[in-house]
């Protein structure tokens, strides 16, 4: 009987052993597909990231805006920051987050402005 056991609780470990394992591999396949499309958005807007604590796709979620326009952002982010205000019974954490994700997003503005500008003095051949 202690064999049996024995045997039954071997194959358990070896199954989960296994299984352990694929799920790391995933894990790693994923993790590199995610900075291999990080490195495709551009090393300034991941920078970015890292020193504001957003990724983009967060900050636009955070203030509700689809498309980078200077606009939208302004618009949308006076609102929440209003609407967020402590005196009127709003969160200062949520205010805080509205404001990181402003400020993210001016940043992302900037890299893509200068972007442009950078593409506009390269000679055309």
């Amino acid at each position: 009987m202690a064999k049996y056991l024995a045997q039954i609780i071997v194959m358990g470990v070896q199954v989960v052993g296994r299984a352990f394992a694929r799920a790391l591999r995933q894990e790693f396949a994923a993790s590199r597909a995610a900075a291999d499309a990080r490195g495709r958005a551009g090393h300034k807007s991941a920078a970015a990231s890292n020193l504001s604590g957003l990724s983009l796709q967060e900050a636009q979620q955070i203030l509700n805006v689809s498309k980078l326009s200077p606009e939208e952002v302004q618009k949308n982010y006076e609102h929440l920051f209003k609407v967020n205000d402590k005196s009127v019974g709003g969160s200062f954490y949520l205010q805080s987050k509205v404001v990181r994700a402003k400020e993210r997003l001016d940043e992302e503005l900037r890299i893509q402005a200068q972007e442009d500008r950078e593409k506009g003095q390269t000679p055309k051949t």
